[in-house]
């Protein structure tokens, strides 16, 4: 495990997962809003979002959790590993809420500075429209996948607790 691909919906855990992983492998972790968004919730330009995706995509190893879909190809290609987070929509409703309640006012560690949690109709009113939508494009990447991609479909909070604390690591000791 040298590049690993999270994806999933808002409030599926990529970022918790990201960062857990992370720290189980030692792997550097890349957080797509931090691309995304600039300081005061400003979009970052598009070709600029691609470039500097394209970059960590290129690097020799990563955890990269995230959307930005017009890089998807690319980074499965480069990934050996596949995670997605498939929740229903209510539990990802219900984390994104306790999170913005927890959060509100502050920036998480996953967002540039002064991109305080706040409730968003905007938000909310995607995660809505795209209940379907992003599901479907997710999924489709498991057949997208190549033979050498490990790929996990990790469907509730046990199924993901299990795969970080089975995670197989190398054993180092000898060396």
């Amino acid at each position: 495990m040298k590049r690993v691909m999270i994806v999933g919906q808002p409030g599926a855990g990529k970022s918790w997962l990201a960062r857990a992983l992370g720290e189980r492998t030692g792997l550097p972790v890349q957080h797509i809003d931090l691309i995304h968004w600039q300081p005061g919730w400003q979009e970052r330009p598009k070709t600029e979002k691609l470039t500097l995706i394209h970059q960590a995509e290129m690097r020799e190893s990563w955890i990269i959790e995230g959307g930005l879909s017009a890089t998807y190809k690319h980074r499965l290609s480069r990934a050996d590993t596949l995670i997605i987070l498939d929740f229903t929509l209510w539990f990802r409703a219900w984390r994104v809420f306790v999170r913005t309640l927890k959060d509100y006012g502050r920036s998480r560690a996953d967002l540039p500075e002064d991109c305080p949690e706040r409730f968003s109709y905007e938000f909310w009113k995607w995660i809505w429209d795209t209940r379907h939508t992003g599901r479907a494009q997710n999924l489709a990447l498991i057949e997208q996948a190549g033979p050498d991609v490990a790929v996990f479909h990790l469907c509730n909070r046990h199924q993901v607790a299990s795969f970080v604390k089975n995670l197989d690591l190398p054993d180092n000791s000898g060396q």
